[in-house]
């Protein structure tokens, strides 16, 4: 088969693909010789397709304003995870139910720790509630924590992390408590990289959370890569010998002097490039760039992704592929209530750690059908790509955090989750966040949830091209971050299909803050309480389609129909 027959046979198939999608996301058949008009309905009554899907749909992988994000989440965006087999069950190892005084984290740990011994496996929590006075951690790969249910299966946590750990001070300075981001009573990571940060924190060595070790040099080059454009899923490499298909390898991005990748990932442009960077010590601090990705195959110097590049990759910014710790893979939490014992909330970034559950370095791993309560920070990702979040809840007391997103966290899915409104009042002093993204975090979704209370956090550290989709939310949150982290929104950002319940617009229309944006589908929202301005001047290039309407754009959920793509 010739070049060009292949060449017209791909073009033709992703051709057909958004056909496909066309049909089963619309209604109907999107038809060059009747193009639908920008919010136009449907004679079908289907809803309202705006001109901002139909271009994406021809350039899926490099569109201005919208991310491509069809394969968040573990492996892809499944739709199941693994059922692996059942190796332990907790009560073997000593753990009681309903008794209210036994201690059964040290017997759920020594279940957790066989299965790892034995390459991986199912623990099983039966139902009941289990009192727990320390923190449960999956520190190996393909062992999944599984209860009978988040209304069957309980853990009772007695304590919290400056308890069990000791106090965990900012690397920024101040008298901060980095549990105000950072950690969980459920915690996932490797044992390495787990013990390296338990020893850093008790030694008052405030490490760095991320891929490639406390210091963050702890890396070495595997190759480096030509240039190349965003959108790309092959790349061409120096020397392909350390790579083979299935490794994860750590794509690593350095900024120049004169912060031309920052720029880039703002969208580039006059706004940008006149921004002052060289302040901004703590956004400066998350560069390099780095994003875990797997190798999907090799061929001679070309290597092919298992997704699309996220940034152009310019000589000027040394791209290379690297070394990192060694991930957690493969490894979840399901079906259990998480319950710390009821303790009014700590005033603002003093938190001591009664936070929920906590992927970090982790790839490929998930939660599913998890509930939280009267804790601190509730679902966190640090340093975690490829991960999903489903069927998950955050409900009690209120929380600072309730899910937090930062260090370099990529690809993710957060799915079908709830904050629910707080049971007490607020404590003076205190913040309520809500969805939060931060530290050049990007390509992440949060699709189908319900905030009763909280917001769409942008935390600054320049998160860019992040969805979130087909959420319905009572805007009363606050967003954080130092002045230090620089720009709110980097470029890229959707909100699409976003019903907010008390008419309130900040961080939900985004179009004149965020630059090379998209706001899609939202209903009529007002100014008030906490407003920002544009951290970029000039034109932001940002899109605002079907500007109040409710539940009428279609697709109803971005993430859905790209996957469908």
């Amino acid at each position: 088969m010739s070049k060009e027959h292949v060449r017209i046979s791909r073009r033709g198939l992703l051709g057909s693909a958004i056909a496909v999608a066309a049909v089963a996301v619309t209604g109907g058949p999107a038809t060059a010789a009747a193009p639908l008009r920008t919010g136009a309905a449907r004679p079908d009554g289907g809803g309202q397709v705006p001109a901002v899907w139909r271009e994406f749909t021809r350039a899926p992988f490099t569109h201005p304003q919208i991310p491509y994000v069809g394969r968040a989440g573990h492996r892809g965006g499944a739709a199941r995870f693994p059922r692996r087999p059942v190796v332990a069950d907790v009560r073997a190892y000593g753990a009681v139910a309903d008794d209210g005084t036994t201690d059964c984290a040290p017997a759920i740990n020594r279940a957790i720790a066989a299965a790892g011994r034995a390459g991986g496996g199912t623990v099983l929590i039966p139902p009941g509630t289990f009192r727990i006075d320390g923190l449960i951690r999956i520190g190996h790969s393909n062992v999944v924590l599984r209860g009978a249910g988040s209304d069957c299966t309980k853990l009772y946590a007695t304590k919290n992390l400056t308890e069990l750990i000791g106090v965990y001070g900012s690397r920024y300075g101040g008298d901060k408590s980095s549990w105000s981001w950072a950690g969980g009573l459920i915690w996932l990571a490797p044992t390495a990289r787990w013990d390296s940060l338990v020893a850093a924190v008790k030694a008052k060595a405030w490490p760095f959370e991320g891929w490639t070790g406390n210091k963050r040099d702890e890396w070495e080059t595997l190759t480096t890569v030509a240039p190349a454009t965003r959108g790309s899923w092959s790349v061409t490499v120096a020397d392909p010998r350390p790579l083979k298909p299935g490794r994860l390898v750590l794509l690593r991005l350095a900024d120049d002097a004169g912060h031309t990748l920052l720029e880039h990932m703002s969208g580039g442009g006059p706004g940008p490039e006149s921004y002052y960077w060289d302040d901004k010590t703590k956004l400066t601090s998350y560069v390099p760039y780095e994003w875990p990705v797997r190798i999907a195959r090799v061929r001679g110097r070309k290597v092919t992704l298992e997704r699309p590049l996220p940034l152009d990759l310019r000589p000027e910014w040394d791209p290379r592929l690297t070394t990192h710790v060694e991930p957690l893979t493969g490894s979840g939490v399901e079906g259990l209530t998480l319950e710390a014992i009821e303790t009014p909330q700590s005033p603002h970034l003093l938190d001591k750690g009664y936070n929920g559950v906590v992927l970090q370095c982790a790839y490929d791993c998930w939660v599913d059908d998890v509930t939280v309560r009267h804790v601190d920070n509730g679902f966190g990702l640090v340093a975690a790509s490829a991960c999903t979040l489903r069927r998950t809840r955050v409900a009690g007391r209120g929380s600072h955090h309730p899910y937090f997103c930062r260090e370099g966290s990529h690809d993710n899915l957060v799915e079908d989750f709830t904050i629910e409104q707080r049971t007490v009042p607020a404590p003076p002093n205190t913040q309520l966040h809500g969805i939060n993204v931060e530290g050049l975090s990007s390509y992440n979704v949060w699709s189908r949830g319900d905030l009763r209370m909280g917001t769409f956090d942008s935390h600054r550290g320049l998160p860019f091209a992040n969805v979130r989709t087909d959420i319905t939310v009572n805007n009363d949150g606050r967003h954080g971050g130092d002045a230090s982290a620089g720009p709110l929104f980097g470029a890229r950002f959707t909100h699409w299909n976003i019903r907010v319940t008390n008419g309130r617009a900040g961080l939900m229309k985004i179009d004149g803050l965020a630059p090379y944006s998209a706001t899609v589908g939202l209903n009529e929202v007002t100014e008030f309480d906490q407003i920002d301005v544009p951290d970029f001047t000039g034109d932001l290039h940002s899109r605002l389609e079907l500007y109040g309407t409710t539940d009428v754009v279609r697709p109803r959920n971005l993430h859905e129909a790209q996957r469908d793509l």
